[in-house]
């Protein structure tokens, strides 16, 4: 299991999300597999830390089609530079990777559906709060 798996379920994820946002912004869908492309392209290790940086924003990260073109494009532009000066990766992502992407992201803004999620989720709580105090 996992996103970039032998059968290419993962990828095929991927492109339907690139062809749904190309209905809505066709710019920032493109930027967005010029990206995905561009990684393709890199030696080990940065690609494969590229791809593992890759799926921890799409669980965590943050954005809207153009903050995500944005985004992995600047992945993109780290990682083919780090490649190119031979940089190895753990001067690229530091001690704790996590703590390297999740500064990282600060850089974005979170886009537009993690703000109505996030009173949806808020809200849902109030809720429940509510009823548990109606019982």
């Amino acid at each position: 299991a996992g996103f970039h798996r032998a059968d290419g379920a993962g990828y095929a994820l991927w492109a339907d999300r690139v062809i749904a946002l190309d209905a809505i912004n066709p710019q920032a869908a493109s930027r967005i597999a010029r990206a995905l492309d561009r990684w393709s392209h890199l030696a080990e290790p940065y690609r494969s830390a590229v791809q593992a940086t890759e799926r921890y924003l799409m669980l965590f990260g943050r954005g809207d089609g153009a903050g995500w073109a944005e985004m992995l494009e600047d992945l993109a532009d780290l990682f083919e530079q780090s490649a190119a000066n031979g940089t190895p990766l753990r001067e690229v992502v530091g001690e704790d990777p996590v703590a390297f992407i999740e500064t990282f992201i600060q850089n974005y803004p979170e886009g537009d559906w993690r703000a109505p999620e996030r009173e949806r989720f808020i809200n849902a709580i109030k809720r429940i709060e509510q009823e548990e105090e109606n019982r």
